[in-house]
């Protein structure tokens, strides 16, 4: 990395990923597995991030591989585990980003994936949660009426410590303990009876995205919405699914998700325009614009900024 340059940490968050998850599938055998396109006579090895039956997913798979420019997996994981890797590169990156724009967003912040069993009720929105989940397991009849899995556990939580009244105080005084003036905003840790972190970001990471992904992020997204008690905090999801149709899955629509963010958006924008002009993807290169336009996805490096708002 140079100079702590955006750009550098973005090639290196490519580096970790290739390095880790990103390279060709292999068979049972251990040998590669290939699309094979019998109209062209030819054979493209399926990266991990691609499906291997799709023609269009593989072909975008392993140009946005060649032109991330980075030594491929040797052996790459499969199911939970490159989830796991790619969640915790991810936190890597955005915490080591945003911690760069403390200047402009101050504050003590955390970037946590392991988190305890109580989930988002540790957080101070959502605190009630926990005193519900209590009583339901007390009264177990009531869970099918009053619905559950209100204690969802984001793949990556950015929460916000509460501030001393000397931090506030410590260019002038503003508040007083005793004043009748700001007693009830959670961001004064003098408001509460003990410190309670408030949670900032719930970041869903995906590293392909199939319509059951697709649907559990939402639901995540609608249950964080319609429990919290103040305000909400964002809500967005992050991939490395190469197919814009699957992209559009999750980044189409308004009203739960508040974007969706690509771990290399720009290299698929131009893979997607070259495969269009060589071989015709359909209305994939017109779906990923649209989608872009409509401020509906954007660039991992975009990320830690949209987090500063």
């Amino acid at each position: 990395m140079k100079n702590g340059l955006l750009h550098d940490l973005r090639s290196d968050f490519h580096r970790v990923i290739s390095r880790d998850i990103l390279g060709p599938k292999k068979n049972g055998k251990g040998g590669i597995v290939y699309f094979v396109d019998k109209t062209l006579n030819e054979k493209t090895p399926a990266y991990s991030c691609a499906d291997k039956d799709s023609k269009a997913s593989v072909l975008i798979a392993y140009r946005l591989s060649q032109m991330l420019g980075c030594p491929a997996c040797e052996k790459p994981p499969e199911g939970q585990t490159a989830g796991t890797l790619f969640v915790n590169h991810t936190a890597g990156f955005l915490r080591e980003a945003f911690n760069k724009l403390g200047q402009i967003r101050p504050g003590k912040w955390k970037f946590e994936i392991r988190q305890f069993a109580n989930g988002i009720a540790r957080y101070e929105q959502y605190e009630h949660l926990g005193d519900l989940d209590r009583f339901l397991k007390e009264y177990p009849k009531l869970k099918s009426a009053l619905g559950g899995d209100y204690l969802i556990t984001p793949d990556i939580v950015v929460s916000r410590s509460q501030i001393k009244n000397e931090d506030v105080n410590r260019k002038e005084v503003l508040i007083r303990r005793g004043d009748k003036a700001a007693r009830l905003t959670p961001l004064l840790e003098a408001n509460t009876e003990k410190p309670r972190d408030i949670l900032h970001a719930s970041i869903s990471c995906k590293w392909t995205m199939r319509s059951d992904r697709a649907q559990n992020t939402r639901t995540e997204a609608l249950n964080l919405i319609r429990n919290r008690k103040g305000r909400t905090p964002c809500i967005t999801a992050v991939t490395f699914e190469p197919t814009p149709s699957r992209l559009a899955s999750i980044a189409m629509g308004t009203g739960d998700i508040d974007c969706t963010y690509h771990g290399a958006l720009y290299e698929l924008l131009e893979v997607v325009e070259e495969l269009e002009r060589e071989r015709g993807l359909g209305d994939s290169w017109e779906l990923l614009q649209s989608l872009v336009e409509g401020r509906r996805l954007r660039d991992i490096s975009d990320l830690p900024f949209d987090l500063a708002i």
